[in-house]
């Protein structure tokens, strides 16, 4: 059984989440929430429903999503420019490593 947050646990989770977001403004875009409200949340003035934090659960997972899809597109660049200026026996070397 998964037992509720704590009124204290959910704000400290909730601030934990602003911080990855990249502080108050961005999580107020990212959530659609004005940054006021996101402060009174944090300062334990406005109570945390299950909508809030479901939400931030959302928004956590597309910024997963975007992020993995922008390391991705740095890493396949970074991998072929390296390929690029290696000889080909060092990248056979190196494509045989990888797998």
């Amino acid at each position: 059984m998964i037992r509720s947050f704590t009124p204290d646990e959910a704000r400290d989770h909730f601030s934990h989440c602003v911080q990855v977001f990249g502080g108050i403004p961005a999580t107020s875009r990212r959530l659609g929430i004005d940054e006021r409200a996101i402060r009174r949340f944090l300062n334990g003035e406005r109570p945390m429903g299950d909508g809030l934090l479901a939400d931030t659960a959302k928004a956590l997972r597309l910024l997963i999503a975007e992020a993995s899809a922008a390391e991705g597109r740095l890493a396949s660049r970074g991998a072929s420019e390296r390929l690029r200026t290696m000889s080909d026996k060092s990248q056979d070397q190196h494509i045989a490593a990888a797998e």
